[in-house]
């Protein structure tokens, strides 16, 4: 089973279990996750429910991308539905009724934001590398991520959309994408003392003090460059600032989907201005699914994931026109979220 759950006192436990493939999500385990969450939500014998993942590498490393992969040139429907699950799951556990708690111990990435950073209860450890690296594939991201990242302090959402960088505990819990930092070898008791004592007096007992992040410092220049108008001009801000790590974000930037880059600005900009996270859902909805449309997801999957070449030939950016036509409603055909 791609998705295990147990039952320890009132906590129901989810264990996202395709270590092999870093808990990639696949469509039925996210339909069996809001199954559970469904199913649990008026039962009154459950208290708390607790997600993680199988193995030592991470929480979850994103969706089946390879599934994607495979789906495009068939049209993409399977895709789009999957999407159309995953982001329902998303808004599901912002609204869950009960303390959903999301273990994001390792790599927690693209999908694997979806079902944690969403959550009431974001435990974060020493070992956490979150990020969302949809540019690099030529997708924006998704997941309600644009709703998350729209909301980080300054520009630093920003920042984390276009290049994609992963980010540990401390900038997590300062960006508002985690709340509680817990040693990854305290996992274990800490799962126990919520079955035995409740979420609130576990969190009490075993959560610390996060390591310092990065980011915050660096807001003098993430601040100033990614105010700029357009993607072209935020790299050029970065390459002129004398900072070596504004250097590195300008390559990383470099090496993304030009076209991805445009929408991801947009998105992330239109995003801080709409008011819920089910609004956002479905402009990402809408850009996702244009994205299947467009040659440079298929590209950045096989650069990264197919062929792992690492050497993806982007098509052309897309221009003003182009990037407007990602976030126009959907036809008949594709209907919305909500």
């Amino acid at each position: 089973m791609d998705i295990e759950t147990t039952r320890s006192g009132g906590l129901r436990q989810v264990l996202l279990n395709r270590p092999k493939a870093l808990n990639a999500l696949t469509h039925e385990m996210v339909r069996d996750l809001d199954a559970a969450l469904h199913a649990w939500e008026d039962d009154d014998a459950v208290e708390a429910v607790l997600i993680s993942g199988a193995g030592e590498r991470g929480l979850c490393a994103g969706g089946d991308i390879r599934a994607i992969y495979h789906d495009i040139p068939r049209g993409g429907a399977a895709t789009a539905a999957f999407w159309r699950d995953e982001y329902r799951l998303n808004a599901h556990i912002a609204r869950y009724g009960k303390p959903y708690v999301a273990l994001m111990d390792g790599l927690v990435m693209g999908g694997g934001v979806g079902v944690s950073a969403h959550g009431g209860v974001r435990v974060v450890t020493e070992r956490t590398r979150l990020a969302m690296p949809e540019t690099a594939i030529g997708l924006a991201p998704d997941v309600g991520g644009t709703y998350l990242l729209s909301r980080a302090p300054g520009e630093i959402g920003l920042h984390l959309a276009l290049t994609g960088a992963s980010i540990g505990a401390g900038d997590a819990i300062a960006c508002g994408l985690a709340d509680h930092f817990v040693l990854s070898a305290d996992l274990s008791v800490f799962r126990q003392a919520i079955v035995e004592r409740g979420v609130a007096e576990a969190l009490e007992t075993y959560a610390r003090t996060a390591p310092e992040g990065t980011l915050e410092a660096q807001r003098a220049w993430i601040d100033v460059c990614y105010a700029a108008e357009n993607v072209a001009q935020i790299v050029e801000h970065l390459l002129e600032i004398g900072d070596s790590v504004a250097k590195e974000a300008a390559e990383q930037i470099a090496g993304r989907s030009p076209t991805a880059l445009k929408v991801t600005l947009a998105a992330v900009r239109r995003a801080g201005l709409l008011g819920s996270l089910e609004e956002v859902l479905d402009q990402e909805y809408r850009v996702s699914c244009r994205a299947l449309r467009h040659p440079d997801l298929r590209e950045g999957i096989r650069a990264q994931v197919i062929d792992k070449d690492r050497t993806p030939r982007w098509a052309v950016a897309a221009s003003p026109e182009e990037v407007e036509a990602f976030f126009a409603p959907l036809g008949d055909g594709e209907p919305g979220l909500f």
